[in-house]
């Protein structure tokens, strides 16, 4: 089995942490093809690409020094890990690479003061390094736990377009290149270590992917590769039924489908975001969500199909506003709902959640709070003469409020489920303001007041014993 396999920022935060990582690599090389696609080091003291990336933009402010200063800081982490991890000649080979890279930043770092600008081109050479540093580290430890290992740029893998900070992948030269340079070493048993987020034009000019990259980078690679599945080894034992925070008595969800998976992540979930592991969506591959510092837990597979069952999982938005848009004039007015969802758009909102009447009368939209004042006052200008002619008597604005979701496949089709919801809410005594849900029936989606919405997750969570 051919398995790509992504290891995040706090999972490879420290020799500890590192060391797992190893074991794990190891017990599944001796039985498959892996490929392995690292973060940047995540101490607890000191997170590498929030640091590069904020030494960047205060050389770009004229502060040279601060990269100069966070380079040894940077080179000292990864070396005391190194010293921990590896053996004095592997640490001897490594210490130049790491060295000549923070150097590389510190002098492009001068060149920043010196411009007083930071292009996005320039950001993204930066803030790459840690991932090409901590390749180099762990494919070390790796060679030292008898694992065949080499590190691999994903530069030289991945081919994108010139979107600086937020690269699109191209399909084809990427599978190209990536066939190229790993097959080659998987069929000689070398586990390729490459650097998430990173990548590059057709001309060799690096990129990076955007936040999220490194999900992302594992997802393009597994793709290529047609890889029979992807794990994603994260610090939790998969997808919960509800935050634990919230809802004690929550469990791991054993599988679920692509859709539920896209569903929970929309609403807050802490799941892969559905346009990073779009690759592998497309192309059917099985996703697993395992904890690396708990590896003998079973985590959660998400596929194609999900299991049986109606409602997997509840959970809920915080800090968002309820907006809306009423008045008798609405009713036949073409074109309104266009123009309040483009106003909300120049607003600088993005739309959570949105509900409409078959009156026509009444048009209610979820937005994050920070947003909201911008788009009520970009919607009040938008619909100035409808207000002044009384076709729209009033936009208001009521914040805060929660947003709950009730998330699950099964619930298609099923009678009952929203009439369990509401009557279980309302035992509770928790008002629903506003209601949506989709012709899928995959999520049913409730607006209630702030200080209803921790109570309302778990009222529903106990009424389908999820």
């Amino acid at each position: 089995m051919r398995i790509v396999m992504k290891f995040g920022g706090t999972s490879v935060g420290s020799a500890d942490a590192i060391r797992r990582v190893v074991e794990i690599v190891r017990a599944q090389a001796q039985q498959h093809q892996v490929v392995v696609v690292v973060s940047a080091m995540n101490a607890p003291t000191l997170r590498t690409t929030d640091t590069l990336i904020a030494a960047a933009r205060a050389a770009a402010n004229g502060d040279a020094a601060a990269a100069a200063t966070a380079a040894p800081r940077l080179l000292d982490l990864y070396m005391h890990a190194a010293r921990e991890l590896a053996t004095p000649a592997e640490c001897a080979t490594l210490e130049p690479q790491l060295d000549e890279m923070f150097a590389y930043i510190s002098d492009l770092a001068r060149s920043i003061a010196v411009l007083g600008e930071l292009t996005p081109r320039a950001l993204d050479l930066i803030s790459g390094q840690g991932e090409r540093c901590n390749a180099r580290l762990i494919a070390a430890a790796l060679r030292c736990a008898d694992v065949p290992a080499l590190a691999v740029d994903a530069t030289e893998l991945i081919i994108t377009d010139n979107q600086f900070g937020n690269a699109r992948p191209l399909d084809a030269p990427t599978r190209q290149h990536t066939h190229a340079r790993l097959l080659p070493l998987l069929e000689q048993g070398t586990v390729p270590i490459v650097t998430g987020f990173i990548a590059a034009t057709e001309q060799g000019i690096p990129t990076t992917l955007g936040r999220g990259g490194s999900d992302y980078t594992c997802a393009i690679l597994g793709a290529a590769l047609d890889a029979d599945e992807v794990w994603f080894w994260k610090e939790v034992d998969g997808v919960m039924s509800a935050n634990p925070k919230i809802v004690p008595t929550a469990r791991t969800l054993p599988h679920l489908s692509y859709v539920e998976m896209a569903e929970l992540s929309y609403y807050g979930a802490n799941v892969l975001h559905p346009r990073t592991v779009y690759p592998v969506v497309r192309r059917g591959i099985p996703i697993r969500i395992l904890n690396t510092f708990n590896p003998q837990h079973p985590g959660t597979l998400i596929s194609k199909d999900g299991d049986s069952g109606t409602a997997k999982a509840v959970t809920a938005i915080k800090d968002v506003s309820l907006i809306t848009v009423g008045g008798p004039g609405m009713l036949g007015l073409t074109g309104v709902a266009g123009r309040i969802f483009a106003a909300v758009a120049r607003g600088g909102a993005n739309t959570l959640l949105i509900t409409q009447a078959s009156s026509e009368q009444n048009v209610c939209l979820v937005v994050p709070q920070a947003d909201a004042a911008h788009a009520v006052a970009e919607l009040r200008r938008e619909l100035a003469p409808d207000l002044s002619a009384y076709d729209v008597d009033h936009v208001d604005l009521q914040e805060p409020v929660v947003v709950v979701a009730v998330v699950g496949s099964g619930m298609r089709g099923t009678p009952g489920i929203a009439g369990q919801v509401f009557s279980a809410l309302g035992a509770a005594r928790i008002n629903v303001i506003a209601i949506a849900q989709g012709s899928t029936e995959y999520n049913i989606s409730l607006v209630v007041q702030d200080s209803d919405g921790e109570r309302a997750v778990q009222v529903i969570h106990e009424t389908f014993q999820l």
